[in-house]
C-alpha cells in the first residue's frame, strides 16, 4: 500500500499515511488533531541488483569535455 507523506500548516508537524492510491488526494488529518495539512511531493529511489554486465560503463581516463570531465580546467 502506498504511503503519502503531509505537513500540518497549523503545528509544522510532518506525518505519514498508508492509503489505497484511490484515495491518494484525500485530505489527512494531523496526528494532533488539526486538519490543515498539505500532502508533501515525495521521491522514490529505485534501485536493482545488479548481475553480470549490468554495471555502468567505466568512464574514458581522457576527459570528455564538460564541467570537472577535463574540459573546463578545474
Amino acid at each position: 500500500m502506498p504511503r503519502y507523506e503531509f505537513r500540518c500548516r497549523a503545528c509544522g508537524d510532518t506525518f505519514e499515511v498508508n492509503r489505497p492510491m484511490a484515495q491518494a488526494g484525500e485530505p489527512a488529518s494531523c496526528p494532533s488533531g488539526h486538519a490543515d495539512t498539505v500532502k508533501l511531493l515525495s521521491t522514490v529511489a529505485v534501485t536493482g541488483r545488479g548481475g553480470a554486465g549490468a554495471a555502468a560503463p567505466a568512464p574514458s581516463a581522457g576527459g570528455g569535455g564538460g564541467c570537472c570531465g577535463g574540459g573546463c580546467g578545474c
